[in-house]
């Protein structure tokens, strides 16, 4: 009997690259760095398993190591190094849903990075918080306390009017 068919690096690639796109710039805020942190994921998933991935779960996986990734490239970050100020798009800003959703968008961004990624997980990805822990690598409590600040911090930013709910 012959076992199950792996999946490849680059199959794995083309089918949720733009998915992990997408949850990478939701983590670090930036769409250049949310694409090199999909670009050196990718490059250290080849290295590690080749072209075939022997993993059950690549996507978690993938998703573990690009929160990572972001924490370890923002420590490594110089002094020198300064966020590119975001230009507002001015069309969008018309529209009032448009403006509070960019206005929490920019808050979330403030939060660390650790608290973010929780958020991002818990409402984006509508993940557990047992798939939250086993991706951060830490326990169910963290993420719960870890959520709890998070939420705090959000409902009392002062750019956002009426707060989080």
């Amino acid at each position: 009997m012959r076992g199950a068919r792996r999946e490849t690096l680059a199959e794995f690639a083309g089918r949720c690259g733009l998915e992990l796109l997408r949850f990478a710039y939701l983590v670090c805020g930036d769409r250049p760095r949310a694409e090199d942190l999909v670009q050196e994921v990718l490059l250290a998933m080849y290295r590690r398993f080749g072209e075939t991935l022997p993993l059950d779960n690549p996507h978690g996986y993938a998703r573990r190591a690009i929160v990572h990734a972001n924490v370890s490239r923002s420590r490594r970050a110089s002094s020198r190094e300064l966020p590119v100020a975001l230009v507002p798009d001015l069309a969008a800003a018309e529209a009032d849903d448009v403006a509070e959703r960019d206005e929490l968008w920019r808050a979330l961004r403030r939060l660390p990075q650790r608290q973010r990624a929780v958020l991002v997980m818990r409402f984006y990805l509508d993940a557990s918080d047992e798939e939250i822990a086993h991706t951060l690598g830490c326990r169910r409590g963290t993420v719960r306390s870890v959520a709890c600040r998070a939420l705090a911090a959000m409902r009392t930013d002062p750019s956002l009017e009426g707060g989080v709910r």
